[in-house]
Parts: structure tokens; C-alpha cells; sequence
């Protein structure tokens, strides 16, 4: 009996270009079977890159893809799917307008007689959805569940096509703590069975705790692939960045001045629920401190912020802007008196088709200096954006020129941070600022908040990543059902008894351990 392979898929010597830029150069990557194997690297790295070859969405300019020992050709998703490849990607391909039954099915439909066996296809989801707890409304449409459900959806799909490799495209990026620690538990469950993951994840924490072997990319170049048990964060931030990161944000006390931001009284209305997203929130922001707003995703910090910035129009309340009321003041006119980091990069951050340059100078294509005569000064523009792409290091294959689209997730995000920050307003409202963005991304930015903050500007910060909570704010207001619920001091309160009000099992707390 011949000898089983000792790696299930074996990614030999992989070459991609595309315009401007070699993503990946000369790879070697090897799976064993039932490894959790993670894929750690920069932004631009080349790691999606990568995956995506290996699932068919992208066909190499040289190296070979061997299973089991056997060469394979993989020229589309599909002949990865007979392989038994399937893909959870970081921006998830779901129609939002589908119930979630039909996205799990489509592309797979069992058919007899050319009639679709929905009751077939509903009973094997259910199934699915019991043996690995992954339950979910499968006839709720999809634009109205959470992220977090929308990924149980994705992992439901590579199940129902019987994939034995499943590769997860920074799998956590949009979770809560509580749902990464449940797709962590069902990784390793995976894993018992048998199957395969290839994880990517900038996330250091999570490929300690979760991964079995570790390959670093840089710069579309293989760094070297280490046993998990045999490293640590400190050493894996070298490899993939080449030099020592600061992994602990460095910051003086904070030393607030006047209010910059006040909310009285905000009440927000839920575009799926009846009841209030936001009800009766009052808090203020001053000049020369980081206020964070902390919560479970879902509590309320997305519709807090859009009616703040005017996405979405409060039912009752007030906002004051520096001493101006700003309630009944149109979306433009709070974008050209704040900066705002969005939530959602794709919707409210970028124009994805339009280039890079154009990007950075959406709300500032006005000013003097990009206008020359009442037309737009392309070379001014050119010139200014190279500036913010070399001291954000943006990285993209045609450098200004490149369509947006084209580029990764975290250096889109870099993009938008950039341009923000650059914008010099007295409020800053940055909103999971570093979702995406690998340790060396990280530190850049935090740095940047904290400088901000330093010039006397004011930072709302709403972030789910309770490290980033903890280090960078110096206050933490909880949400809780779309109500504020307690106020702390970092230095004075622990995570444990931040979860408790978080959850809802603690509320009131304005005072003792808080500020």
C-alpha cells in the first residue's frame, strides 16, 4: 500500500504579476493534512494574492499546485471546488437581496428532473449548521443579519460543498471578541476532523493561539515558514515587517482642554429593528483626548456614528461642533468640519473606481491648491498624493494611478486613514481604524491618533478590538442595546470588567473605577 503524502496541497515556486508589481515571487507553501496553517504578512504582501491562485481566481505566471502529491490545474474557482478547495474571502461574495439558504446553495444546486431540491439542499444545511454550531436564519435575507452571521453563512457554503481545505481570507477582521473566539473553536474543531486551513490573519494573538505552523510573506517574497510553538509575537512582527515593532502603544497622560464634540439626548432610529439603534446617548469629546466607545458589535456605535456624521438622521437630540450646532447641518457640511474614518471602507470610504489619487482628495479637490483657473490641478494633486502614499506607505502597483479596487484591503484602509488625518480638523471620528492593518500598520496609525491628540485635536475612537481600547483611549464610554452604560478610566478598570457591561450584566457606572 503506497505510503500516504506527507502535504495535502503543496504550492510550489508560485509567480503572479500584475501591472507594476511582482505580488507574489517564487513561493513555496505546504499543507499538511489537518494543520491549521497561517499566512502572516504585510499589507501588499501578497498573501490574498496567493490564496487566490490557489483557489482559481488568479492563474500564475510560473510554479505548480500539487494535491496529495499530484500535480493539479486549478484555472477556475470551480475546478478548485472539485478539489475540494473552498474560500471564505475577507470582503464576503454574498448577494445581500438572497435569503441565506440560496446563497449557501447557488453555484450548487441539487436538481432532479431540472426542479431545485430546496427541502433537500434546507436538510443538509441544518445539519451542517447543528454538527459545527454554526446557526444561523436560513431564510432571513442577507443585507439583514450581522457580519458575523454573514461569515457563518461563507463557512456554511464551503461546507455544503464538501471542501476539505478551507481557506479563510483574515477571517476576523470584522468580529466581535466573542464571535472570533467562537470561529476559533470551530477552526479547531475543523482541524479534528481532518480538513485543512490555510488562515490569514495580521493578527498575532490569534495565530498564536490557533495555528500550527506559520508562513511570513514580504513583499510577495517567502520570509520562512516556523513551527507555531516554537516562536512568539515579538519574533513573528520581525519577520514579517524586518525590523523591531512596538507592539504597546506610547503615549504621555492626556491633557484635555475645551469640549469639542457634545451630544445631548441623541436618539438615532434602527433600519432593521423597530426600537432605537441609539436612544438618549449623551457624552462629550474635548480638545487634547482619545474617547473611545467600546461595545459588542450591534449595540448601536455604527448608528451613533452615522448620526454624528449625518449618514442618518436623528429622531431628537443635539450635536454641537465647536460651539456650533451642527443637528440639522447637511452630510457635507459635518465631512468639511470633521474627519471621519468609516466603518465600512467600501461603502462610505472610497470610491473603488476611481484611482488612488483621486481618492485622497475627495473632500479637498475644492481648496485652492488643487484648483488652477476653476479647473482641477491634476500635477498639484499628483504630487500631494505621492506625499501621502510615501508617508502612509500606501502600497499599490501604478502608485497614484491605481484604481482603487485593485488594492488590498489594508492598503485601501491606509488610504482612507491617510487622507483623514491629513485633513487637520479639530474632531477626528475613527471607526475600527485599524481593522485589516498588520502590526507595523498598526503602530503607524495608533502613533498618529496619539499625535493628533497631542495637537489639541479631539479623537472619537470606536473600536471592537478591546487591546486597542484599553491602550489607546483615556476614556472608554460602553454601549450596551444603543445606550451608554458606563464610563471608565483605562488605567483604573480591567477587561473582565469591561466584558461584564458590554454583555449587558453590569450598567450605571459613572463613577468608582471610571473617570
Amino acid at each position: 500500500m503506497a505510503a500516504q503524502p506527507e502535504y495535502i496541497i503543496e504550492m510550489l515556486h508560485i509567480t503572479k504579476e500584475f501591472p507594476g508589481i511582482v505580488a507574489n515571487d517564487d513561493i513555496t507553501l505546504r499543507l499538511r493534512k489537518g494543520e491549521i496553517h497561517a499566512l502572516l504578512g504585510e499589507n501588499g504582501a501578497g498573501k490574498s494574492t496567493l490564496m487566490s491562485v490557489l483557489f482559481g481566481l488568479y492563474k500564475p505566471e510560473a510554479g505548480e499546485i500539487r494535491k496529495n502529491g499530484e500535480v493539479v490545474r486549478i484555472d477556475d474557482p470551480n475546478d478548485a471546488t472539485a478539489l475540494g478547495i473552498g474560500m471564505v474571502h475577507q470582503h464576503f461574495k454574498l448577494i445581500d437581496v438572497f435569503t441565506v439558504l440560496d446563497n449557501i446553495i447557488l453555484g450548487a444546486e441539487s436538481t432532479k428532473l431540472g426542479f431545485l431540491q430546496r427541502r433537500e439542499a434546507r436538510k443538509k444545511v441544518e445539519e451542517l449548521s447543528e454538527r459545527y454550531g454554526l446557526h444561523v436564519d436560513l431564510d432571513a435575507k442577507v443585507e439583514s443579519i450581522t457580519v458575523g452571521m454573514q461569515q457563518r453563512v461563507e463557512i456554511l457554503k464551503m461546507l455544503y460543498r464538501d471542501n476539505e481545505i478551507l481557506i479563510f481570507d483574515e477571517p476576523t477582521a470584522v468580529l466581535t471578541p466573542q464571535e472570533i473566539d467562537e470561529l476559533m473553536e470551530t477552526m479547531r474543531g475543523f482541524a479534528r476532523e481532518g480538513k485543512s486551513i490555510l488562515f490569514i490573519s495580521h493578527k498575532l494573538n490569534e495565530i498564536m493561539a490557533v495555528s500550527d505552523r506559520v508562513t511570513v510573506l514580504r513583499k510577495g517574497r517567502c520570509v520562512g515558514t516556523v513551527d507555531t510553538k516554537d516562536t512568539n509575537k515579538q519574533a513573528l512582527s520581525n519577520m514579517m515587517v524586518g525590523r523591531p515593532v512596538q507592539l504597546e502603544v506610547n503615549k504621555s497622560p492626556a491633557r484635555p482642554g475645551d469640549t469639542v464634540l457634545s451630544v445631548r439626548d441623541l436618539t438615532v432610529p434602527s433600519r432593521i429593528h423597530k426600537k432605537d439603534a441609539v436612544h438618549n446617548v449623551s457624552f462629550d469629546v474635548r480638545s487634547g483626548e482619545i474617547v473611545c466607545v467600546a461595545g459588542i458589535d450591534g449595540n448601536g456605535q455604527t448608528e451613533l456614528v452615522y448620526g454624528i456624521t449625518g449618514l442618518e438622521k436623528a429622531t431628537a437630540g443635539h450635536i454641537d461642533l465647536c460651539g456650533h450646532d451642527i443637528s440639522h447641518a447637511s452630510i457635507r457640511h459635518r465631512g468639511e468640519n470633521m474627519s471621519h474614518i468609516p466603518e465600512d471602507r467600501h461603502k462610505h470610504g472610497l470610491i473603488l473606481d476611481f484611482t488612488l489619487e483621486q481618492n485622497l482628495v475627495l473632500q479637498r479637490y475644492k481648496e485652492p491648491r488643487f484648483q488652477r483657473m476653476g479647473f482641477i490641478d491634476r500635477p498639484n494633486i499628483r504630487q500631494y498624493a505621492e506625499h501621502l502614499i510615501e508617508q502612509y506607505d500606501v502600497r499599490s502597483g501604478q502608485g497614484p494611478v491605481t484604481v482603487v479596487r485593485s488594492m488590498s484591503g489594508g492598503n485601501q484602509q491606509k488610504a482612507i486613514v491617510a487622507r483623514e488625518l491629513d485633513r487637520d480638523k479639530a474632531l477626528i471620528v475613527a471607526v475600527q481604524p485599524t481593522r485589516g492593518l498588520d502590526v507595523g500598520a498598526i503602530e503607524y496609525i495608533h502613533s498618529q491618533l496619539v499625535a493628533e491628540r497631542d495637537k489639541g485635536h479631539a479623537v472619537l475612537l470606536v473600536s471592537l478590538e478591546l487591546d486597542e481600547v484599553m491602550s489607546l483611549s483615556d476614556r472608554i464610554l460602553v454601549m450596551y442595546e444603543g445606550e451608554i452604560v458606563g464610563e471608565f478610566d483605562p488605567k483604573k478598570v480591567t477587561v473582565e470588567e469591561l466584558g461584564l457591561y458590554m454583555a449587558g450584566a453590569k450598567r450605571g457606572n459613572t463613577g468608582g473605577e471610571s473617570a
